[in-house]
């Protein structure tokens, strides 16, 4: 699969070529403060308002004067490597639409991208939202071409949707490239598209940050939250930039920018109140992928489960079962993966696999990392023991 470069592979001029050094830490361990629920961040969403803040003066600033910029060349003649960031942007941008939604009196803009020949785009279910409730959804590519859109699925939990482009005419589509999320890793080069602010195919480059970051999120609306095993990133990612490509220095998807820590450490962004200071979720490609096509094939997301309520809260130690269940129904569901492994009301699950769990929301977001059917180590405490068994995740169907 495609990953991010290896310092000695690229020429000196290059400036994706990373410094070699140790790869950062593994997410982990005590979280700092602020902003955070037991070890999980509570991010904000980043679709924006249209037409506002940055968007708005950058548009329509004026104070009488002219400036005239002479060019020292022609752009085209420079003849920009393919891998630096001008080659990957120009060959990224016309793949890449800005996403205006209205609806229930609100209107709202964020990114999507090319996900098919078929006329497929992927973008956030925040994005669409208002849309995807009788409203109106728009996609401008580069060019300034202007579609309608229509729904296909979307899944609040992953805070994945997928859109269909109505009359397309002759236009060819060029897809994305998808890479394996898998084989990011720490210190990758990145290259975000979006439209912050309305600022449509604005481009902002940084590197992987972290990985497997939990992150909780909601669209302020009352709405259940989305979860995220996250890719981190210091690429700039403002209101608008939600549902943009996150690429690696190949050009290739690796997430999809979702959601951002603005400064102070609050949530519930609206219309550009806050923006970045570099820390920037996205959605693992996988995962997003994986989604996507459910998506496209049924029109409803298929979560994988283990069949057991857990605690949203707590002290960072674990995801602790709760003593009852959603809507007065069992804590752990008879007949159900949890209860098959032997698992019962005050376990603490501590470790998923390799992934050490702090939190309920975090293991939420790992075990959606996963698919049904998959086998994974579940390792708990129960009366100070531990133990580890193994687990065939379930399934459950759609949102509701």
């Amino acid at each position: 699969g495609a990953g991010g470069p290896g310092a000695g592979g690229m020429p000196p001029h290059d400036p994706w070529a990373m410094p070699s050094g140790p790869p950062g830490p593994e997410p982990g361990g005590r979280k700092r403060r602020g902003g955070l629920l037991a070890g999980v961040l509570v991010a904000a969403l980043v679709a924006g308002g249209i037409g506002g803040g940055i968007g708005f003066w950058a548009a329509d600033r004026s104070d009488g004067g002219a400036t005239t910029i002479n060019s020292s060349g022609d752009p085209e003649k420079l003849n920009r490597s393919p891998k630096s960031v001008a080659g990957i942007a120009s060959k990224a941008l016309p793949s890449v639409v800005t996403i205006r939604s209205s609806g229930g009196g609100e209107e709202g803009t964020g990114t999507g991208f090319v996900f098919d020949k078929e006329g497929h785009l992927l973008t956030n279910n925040h994005v669409v939202a208002n849309g995807a409730r009788g409203g109106k959804l728009t996609a401008t590519f580069s060019d300034g071409k202007k579609y309608d859109a229509q729904v296909v699925g979307k899944a609040q939990g992953y805070d994945i949707a997928v859109l269909k482009l109505s009359g397309l005419g002759g236009r060819k589509l060029d897809p994305l490239p998808i890479a394996d999320s898998n084989n990011v890793a720490v210190g990758d080069a990145t290259i975000a598209i979006g439209a912050p602010f309305g600022l449509s195919g604005t481009v902002t480059t940084g590197i992987v940050s972290a990985k497997n970051r939990p992150v909780a999120s909601s669209d302020g609306q009352g709405s259940k939250a989305s979860y995220m095993s996250a890719l981190q990133t210091d690429a700039s990612i403002n209101p608008g930039n939600s549902g943009g490509p996150l690429l690696n220095a190949q050009g290739a998807v690796i997430g999809v920018n979702s959601a951002i820590q603005p400064g102070g450490g609050g949530g519930g962004m609206e219309g550009g109140q806050s923006g970045s200071v570099g820390l920037g979720f996205a959605i693992p490609s996988n995962q997003a992928k994986r989604v996507a096509k459910q998506l496209i094939k049924t029109g409803r997301p298929v979560y994988p489960v283990i069949g057991a309520t857990v605690q949203l809260g707590g002290n960072g130690k674990g995801a602790t079962i709760s003593d009852t269940g959603e809507g007065g129904a069992d804590p752990v569901t008879p007949g159900g993966p949890a209860d098959k492994a032997g698992l019962e009301p005050g376990d603490v699950i501590t470790k998923l696999d390799d992934t050490l769990i702090d939190s309920g929301p975090t293991l939420i977001g790992t075990i959606w990392t996963h698919q049904p059917g998959e086998q994974v180590k579940l390792t708990y405490e129960r009366n100070g023991k531990e133990k580890t068994v193994e687990l065939t995740l379930g399934s459950r169907k759609g949102d509701d």
